[in-house]
């Protein structure tokens, strides 16, 4: 890591501790650590940024959480395995991951993405903790990025389980529509039906502009529920 930072080389160095891995070929990390933003400030250095990196590791997370979902919770119906995939490797999820290992001290920024906060933005966490697994595969196969992955799983598992145990299916709907589509769905009653002292209303759920579900009930917030319900349904199954 020639011509780093002491305080950036050690960073780098306790990364390797925490992550329990050792590269053999150090130029593959420091390309998973470095943002495009370094790059841009840096052209004499002839270097790469993380972004293929990133997209190779998100690749490799996606289907190492799959599995370890698939073995580990035998009983959950298809629908509900889907959802907890998209919970573990949603950008939050990814990003608190990083913080956790240090990564953030540990990336190479430009000076302006470095002013603005960006060791700590999420997109930029999560988008180094993919290509560090990204780098970790090419160094070391998969089998080293299922060994540092998943140890983390089993954490983020139940604290996801608990949590998905009180939600509500909007709230379900609104956590998978943001990691699976980055969006966020909006609602909208389409019909009231019935005297004042018994309506009935009908709604909508969108994504984007795509109407993905419809539900009924005795109140708007009933007929949102149903509609976020109805959509969950038809989602996690074509997803």
């Amino acid at each position: 890591m020639t011509g780093q930072p002491q305080s950036l080389k050690a960073a780098v160095d306790q990364l390797q501790t925490e992550l329990g891995y050792r590269f053999r070929n150090p130029a593959l990390l420091r390309r998973a650590l470095t943002h495009p933003s370094y790059v841009n400030e840096h052209p004499e250095e002839e270097i790469r940024h993380n972004q293929r990196l990133e997209f190779l590791g998100d690749a490799v997370i996606d289907f190492i959480a799959a599995a370890w979902v698939y073995q580990r919770y035998a009983d959950f119906a298809e629908g509900r395995m889907t959802r907890l995939r998209a919970a573990l490797v949603r950008t939050e999820t990814l990003a608190d991951l990083a913080r956790g290992l240090g990564i953030g001290e540990a990336l190479r920024l430009g000076h302006g993405e470095e002013e603005a906060g960006g060791r700590e933005r999420d997109p930029n966490l999560c988008d180094a903790f993919e290509a560090v697994a990204g780098a970790v595969y090419l160094d070391g196969g998969m089998e080293a990025v299922r060994e540092l992955v998943e140890p983390l799983l089993g954490p983020l598992a139940r604290t996801t389980l608990d949590r998905a145990a009180d939600q509500d299916p909007k709230s379900l709907l609104q956590e998978w529509s943001q990691a699976e589509r980055k969006v966020t769905p909006r609602y909208r009653i389409v019909a009231e039906r019935g005297p004042d002292h018994a309506k009935t209303f009908e709604a909508q759920v969108l994504l984007g502009d795509q109407v993905v579900g419809y539900g009924s009930g005795r109140s708007k917030q009933a007929a949102e529920q149903d509609a976020a319900e109805a959509a969950l349904q038809v989602l996690v199954q074509s997803s």
